[in-house]
């Protein structure tokens, strides 16, 4: 008797969820896997402010991969927010993959995680299998010493390198996952790749294009809503054209003249910028409209907070 008509006995289907200090390599390892860009990335930490789902399907499983912001102390009313936003995320999960990436010492931040996935292994026996991402960045003697000090910090599944840079062990990682998730048919059909709403994912990508160069606070105070997506009327069926409003927060007016930069030019970079971005995604021409605006110290104001999506 198989799982379903279509499927074998032995097919699995499940969630994994990426877990890490902010700037840990979850998003870029989470693009990797699926093939596609479906989480936003920077050099700045605290990127991901929504889970994203993305969807690996072949004939043997379909892995879900759960993005999620980065477990950090909070500062503000958002941080704490993001946090419990990863703890909900955690308890419903099969798989915890904790990233701990190869160029920096586990320290403070990575021993906290640990713990709470210790209390979530005795708790719901979760597997948690500690993946050492940016390989490529250090030597192997660095690599070898980094894995020891990840096998010190708990009592881990698995504990696997890799770089999603330039594909080493994603197979690997990949493999170990699925060995982990539960007899299931699909959960979703084999074409899709991601789950998010579209105006999610246009936002992010707009929000990737603003974080581009600018200093280490102003990832914190952005945020980014689209107010309106609509196609383009009177147009020719072989070339529609979609029009998005996009309104860009910050909290201080000092913020708004960094965004739009001297007569505008850096807020044209990030037009042009998210346009391409979104333009590929959708596989269709945009026009985008984008306004700065200034939402005093929304991360700490809880109406605030709710009006911009947290």
């Amino acid at each position: 008797m198989t799982i379903a008509p279509g499927f074998a006995e032995d097919y699995r289907a499940g969630f994994v969820c990426f877990v890490g200090r902010p700037n840990a390599g979850k998003s870029t390892l989470t693009n990797a896997l699926v093939g596609e860009k479906i989480a936003i990335t920077s050099s700045k930490p605290q990127t991901t402010r929504h889970p994203v789902r993305g969807i690996l399907s072949d004939e043997h499983a379909q892995l879900v991969v759960v993005d999620t912001p980065g477990l950090h102390k909070p500062r503000t009313l958002l941080g704490e927010r993001l946090n419990d936003t990863v703890r909900e995320t955690l308890l419903d999960v099969d798989v915890v993959a904790f990233c701990l990436p190869a160029d920096q010492r586990p320290g403070p931040g990575d021993q906290f995680i640990a713990r709470e996935l210790d209390e979530l292994r005795r708790a719901r026996r979760t597997p948690v299998i500690a993946v050492a991402t940016k390989a490529d960045l250090v030597s192997r003697d660095q690599l070898a010493e980094h894995l020891i000090a990840i096998d010190q910090l708990g009592d881990f599944d698995e504990i696997v390198p890799v770089s999603a840079k330039d594909g080493m062990q994603l197979d690997v990682v990949r493999r170990l996952i699925t060995e982990r998730l539960p007899l299931s048919p699909p959960l979703y059909p084999d074409d899709v790749l991601t789950d998010e709403p579209t105006e999610v994912m246009v936002a992010e990508l707009v929000r990737e294009a603003a974080l581009e160069g600018v200093r280490d606070e102003m990832p914190h105070s952005l945020a980014v809503v689209v107010e309106e997506m609509l196609p383009r009327e009177d147009r020719p069926a072989d070339k529609p054209l979609l029009d998005v409003r996009v309104n860009v927060f910050v909290e201080r007016p000092s913020q708004k003249a960094i965004i739009i930069g001297k007569g505008g030019s850096r807020l044209r970079e990030v037009g042009t910028t998210a346009r391409r971005g979104i333009e590929e995604y959708l596989g269709q021409r945009v026009h985008l409209d984008l306004h700065v605006k200034v939402a005093k110290d929304w991360q700490r104001d809880p109406k605030q907070l709710q009006r911009l999506g947290f």
